[in-house]
């Protein structure tokens, strides 16, 4: 309590007139001492409000705070409102609020003597926050108030004591984060938008709160999932393609490498919502714009194109199959080995894993190279015998070719109607500009950009005009017969790049669960609609399905445990 201390001046002009009428009557006069009144200072009080973005039930509004809390200022006792009021909109979990650092460093410039707040979880809801503030107030000689749990924190007990509303102000936090995160999963159960922005091809509808198609923009999605599949291109070359197309984001910027990894890898797209590490799916999910097998193709191959060491083929390596072998018990692929013995030296494929951690890392068996490389060699050219499982690959692929011509169908329907859209908008501009209602350099640049748009849907267009994606046409038995002959001579003479170039062309993967078995799987010949063209081996841009192309090749050791 500050006080002051004034003389009062009535009483010593009082005693001063006592004084002077005894020395005229000539009677002794002792000079009293003057009397002292105590005047006490107002103590000068500072209020903080706060109201949090997070909270659903607000107790009050930052209005109704202030109002109640002059309210309690007024009828307190040598008190005075200093005519400073600080608030904040932000979460009480965080000291981080622009009110209440002003706050803290007007009390320690000793603008005011208490802070006063509603509740003492309006300071903080957290009980190391509060005890950090009211350590600070008391540094700087400020005591602290709250309206509803009146406590007097000058004294140690005082202090003790409001740190219990901050203990339950922590737990009742606490409480709301669960149910906010429970509520957050049934809606995710549910198939319910958990917030954020939707990604590209979808929109929220506002009524289910659930994902919906966008137009147009779900056709941009499927074009990038069968750009990267089909024509195997970088995340890169794919942004490149879909930009020559002229397909935008949906700011309107040009797309990136990232942007498209990102969507590659976004499960959204298969009609599943994202939640605190868990992918929720159900029936009544928004829809999927693109499959099962066409999302796990994609993070094959993406996984394949990872910075592993083994996954790296050299064209002119001694090992054919290096990096095309892959291991069956921890994912990685082989590379080639090699052991030199007194006289020899011997070649071996070894899992990247093993051969770089230990044998300890990984059980799969070192496979003796020169057997492999003949083993997956006599396996391919049984495979080219069998002329029916061939064709029926080439079905299967004929079959996606249509699907893909389906979907260049469509994307040709929504260029035209995007370019009868940009042809529209462009005639609105130039009449907004003949009639004066636009400035001549706004409708200038938006022209232009229009425009050159309008050139890169055309030439889009133009190309798939001009390229329609042939169809397969399987090789005959006699066709296959001179395939075989060719793979026979090239692997008995070729140089070993070349021998190199033909596995990579025609294997796609082996698959290796021991000595015992191993499983190769093979890409499918066809000439491309031009039969008569027999020169070479022939390769489709599409794999051959793991059903039917897979021979196993149990010869390495005797007793194949193989089914």
């Amino acid at each position: 309590m500050k006080s002051r201390t004034i003389y009062n001046r009535r009483a010593t002009r009082k005693a001063a007139a006592e004084e002077a009428a005894a020395r005229a009557n000539g009677t002794p006069f002792k000079r009293a001492k003057p009397e002292l009144e105590a005047e006490t200072i107002a103590k000068r009080v500072a209020i903080y409000i706060r109201i949090s973005t997070d909270e659903e039930h607000q107790p009050f509004s930052l209005e109704a705070q202030e109002a109640r809390l002059m309210s309690y200022i007024n009828i307190q006792p040598g008190w005075e409102f200093a005519g400073i009021v600080y608030q904040d909109e932000k979460s009480g979990a965080t000291l981080e609020r622009p009110g209440l650092q002003r706050a803290l460093a007007a009390a320690e410039a000793g603008k005011f003597d208490i802070l006063l707040v509603y509740r003492v979880d309006r300071l903080s809801r957290s009980l190391r926050g509060l005890v950090d503030i009211l350590d600070q107030l008391a540094q700087a000689n400020v005591a602290f108030q709250s309206a509803t749990e009146p406590v007097d924190t000058s004294s140690a007990v005082g202090r003790m004591l409001i740190q219990m509303p901050g203990v339950f102000a922590q737990f009742e936090r606490e409480i709301l984060i669960d149910r906010v995160i429970n509520a957050m999963e049934r809606k995710a159960a549910k198939g319910e938008w958990c917030g954020g922005h939707p990604p590209h091809g979808y929109e929220l509808n506002s009524e289910t709160k659930k994902l919906q198609i966008a137009h147009g923009e779900d056709l941009h999605v499927r074009n990038m999932f069968a750009i990267f599949n089909e024509l195997r291109l970088g995340t890169k070359e794919v942004a490149k393609e879909l930009n020559k197309r002229g397909f935008r984001t949906r700011a309107g910027k040009p797309w990136s490498g990232n942007s498209i990894l990102a969507m590659l890898r976004n499960r959204t797209y298969l009609g599943e919502v994202y939640f605190r590490g868990t992918w929720y799916r159900t029936d009544d999910h928004h829809p999927a714009i693109v499959d099962e097998e066409t999302f796990t193709k994609a993070q094959q191959i993406l996984d394949a194109r990872s910075d592993d060491y083994s996954q790296r083929a050299s064209a002119n390596s001694e090992y054919a199959l290096s990096g095309g072998i892959k291991c069956a018990h921890c994912g990685a692929h082989y590379v080639g080995t090699a052991a030199t013995g007194r006289t020899n030296r011997y070649r071996y494929y070894t899992c990247y894993t093993r051969a770089r951690y230990g044998p300890k890392s990984c059980p799969a068996e070192r496979l003796p190279a020169d057997e492999v490389e003949a083993e997956i060699t006599t396996a391919l050219l049984d495979t080219y015998q069998q002329t029916g499982l061939i064709h029926d690959a080439i079905n299967v692929i004929a079959a996606e070719i249509a699907e893909a011509n389906g979907r260049r169908e469509q994307e040709l329907a929504t260029i035209d109607a995007s370019l009868a859209e940009i042809a529209s908008k462009i005639d609105r501009y130039l009449r907004a500009f003949e009639t004066g209602t636009m400035a001549d350099t706004a409708a200038s640049e938006r022209v232009t950009q229009l425009k050159e748009h309008q050139r890169e849907l055309r030439a889009h267009r133009n190309r798939l005009d001009a390229a329609p994606t042939p169809e397969p046409v399987g090789p005959t038995t006699d066709e296959l017969a001179g395939m075989r002959e060719e793979i026979k001579n090239l692997i008995a003479n070729g140089a070993p790049g070349a021998r190199n170039a033909l596995f990579r062309a025609l294997v796609h993967e082996v698959q290796v669960t021991g000595r015992h078995c191993i499983k190769p799987y093979f890409r499918v010949p066809t000439n491309n609609g031009t039969p008569d063209d027999t020169s070479g081996v022939r390769i489709a841009t599409n794999w051959a399905p793991p059903l039917g192309l897979e021979p196993r090749t149990c010869r390495l050791t005797a007793g194949c445990s193989a089914n």
